[in-house]
């Protein structure tokens, strides 16, 4: 598989990949703990079907500690006791804020008040903006048909600098 477009090596493209990484700095900085936004940006990437976010978010998470058994197990959380009830919030936030357009009423009020539980404000403002992100950065790999495969932990903080 080829990829269709190479945002990188465009001047607007790579402004536009430059800010959104630097938009995801905030997270970088947040009390929501990295092995929860990595199995959040994994399990909406799982979802779009998003090849590289799969393999970086893998790689990201493995390299921050995170066990092959829960990896292999994200997509099906809900079926497993291998999440706490912190992350299983998280996940449920995450899989109804991006499969909008399977649920008219997008994020049911069950899950809100789990996250609510679990989190306070700025928590979940991170938990939000990096879902959007997430998305955002998923369809343009989607779009694009950006080949997975060779992203190694780290590779997406050096691209801001």
């Amino acid at each position: 598989m080829e990829s269709r477009f190479d945002l990188l090596r465009n001047d607007v493209g790579r402004q536009l990949t430059k800010r959104l990484i630097g938009f995801s700095q905030v997270f970088e900085g947040s009390q929501v703990p990295k092995l929860v936004r990595e199995l959040v940006s994994l399990r909406v990437s799982q979802i779009n079907g998003c090849a590289p976010c799969v393999d970086m978010h893998t790689k990201e998470a493995i390299a921050a500690g995170e066990t092959q058994l829960r990896l292999n197990l994200v997509a099906v959380w809900r079926e497993t006791e291998v999440f706490s009830d912190v992350e299983r919030a998280a996940l449920a936030l995450a899989e109804e804020g991006t499969r909008l357009a399977d649920a008219f009423t997008g994020v049911s009020d069950r899950t809100w008040a789990e996250v609510c539980r679990h989190f306070d404000d700025d928590q979940i403002a991170v938990l939000l903006g990096l879902i959007a992100f997430v998305n955002a950065t998923n369809r343009l790999n989607v779009i694009t048909r950006t080949v997975g495969g060779s992203y190694e932990p780290g590779m997406l903080a050096a691209l801001v600098h």
